[in-house]
């Protein structure tokens, strides 16, 4: 518990003392999945859902209590957030508010992601299916991840694309510095448009 209000301390600068910490709705969520997950594990029926259900309706964050969750895990504001059952997540990982991390389909077993440690996820991204992503990744706001990634990687856009900034993996907080490959590429179209403009006269 002592390791879930520290990490609040120390990745949101908005966190001015334990008394406003103690109102995010996204602490009240972990605190919630940390004991349906145990009352899962104990193979308690019916109960580790219900209390997952109270969870959601207090807080609107749905962890499912079958997920796994490692040290440190941080939702910063949270709302329309989902974790589906099979998901597994290291420590030191931080999500904004709106991400999923679902299945595809119907099948048993392993269906949801499994994110490494350190990994961020930001607002409103999709993560679907049994795939990984590695250690130290930044998945940018609003996109959609279908496939594993690999450590040490920033993805953006819908399907997503893996993109670096100066060489160089960005910090937890710099979503409004994501390169943009799409316009990156329209632009080069264009500057080649314009050179063969000039050729031609």
């Amino acid at each position: 518990m002592f390791n879930d209000i520290k990490v609040i301390f120390d990745k949101d600068p908005a966190a001015r003392n334990i008394f406003e910490v103690f109102l995010y709705q996204g602490l009240w969520a972990i605190w919630f999945y940390r004991f349906s997950h145990l009352l899962y594990v104990l193979r308690i029926p019916v109960l580790p859902r219900l209390v997952s259900q109270i969870a959601r309706l207090l807080t609107q964050i749905e962890i499912h209590p079958g997920a796994k969750i490692g040290q440190r895990f941080f939702i910063d504001h949270g709302v329309g957030v989902v974790i589906g059952e099979t998901t597994v997540i290291g420590d030191d990982v931080m999500l904004y508010q709106g991400v999923t991390l679902g299945g595809t389909g119907k099948e048993k077993g392993r269906r949801h992601p499994t994110l490494g440690d350190n990994v961020v996820v930001g607002a409103g991204a999709i993560v679907l299916g049994a795939i990984v992503i590695g250690n130290n990744s930044r998945i940018g706001a609003g996109s959609v991840v279908t496939k594993s990634i690999p450590p040490d990687t920033t993805v953006v856009g819908n399907p997503c694309w893996i993109v670096r900034r100066d060489g160089r993996r960005l910090d937890p907080l710099e979503h409004g510095s994501l390169p943009d490959p799409v316009h990156k590429a329209i632009d080069e179209l264009n500057s080649r448009i314009k050179a063969l403009e000039e050729k031609i006269k």
